[in-house]
């Protein structure tokens, strides 16, 4: 088994796929949102990833699932942020609503992969 096996899962390429479009959108967003919002959607979308990631390699079923518990937190913030995205008039509603649906996906994804560590 590889040590990077992490990054077979299709869980772990959509949540990078969420950085990159993350990334995009916030090149969009206002200088002064540099290291209020835009921070905190780098580092939420970035954890998502690196749990996931940290998690899989651990070799204790409990470990793991904790991991991937602390990856979907940080889905859920990233979701927040967004919608606050929109209200603040940076992201528009198609926007926010693409990033919801793969947002929901990877949710999905992490709840499976959550389940198989029992």
């Amino acid at each position: 088994m590889s040590i990077f096996s992490y990054r077979k899962l299709i869980v772990y390429q959509k949540s990078k796929e969420l950085v990159k479009k993350t990334y995009q959108l916030l090149e969009r967003f206002p200088a002064k949102e540099n290291f209020a919002l835009c921070n905190q959607l780098r580092r939420a979308s970035v954890s998502v990833t690196s749990n996931i990631a940290e998690g899989v390699t651990r070799f204790n079923f409990k470990e793991k699932r904790h991991f991937i518990e602390i990856s979907y937190g940080s889905l859920m913030e990233i979701s927040s942020q967004f919608e606050i995205a929109e209200d603040l008039g940076y992201i528009t509603t198609n926007e926010r609503i693409s990033i919801d649906i793969l947002i929901e996906e990877i949710a999905r994804l992490l709840s499976g992969l959550r389940k198989s560590y029992v």
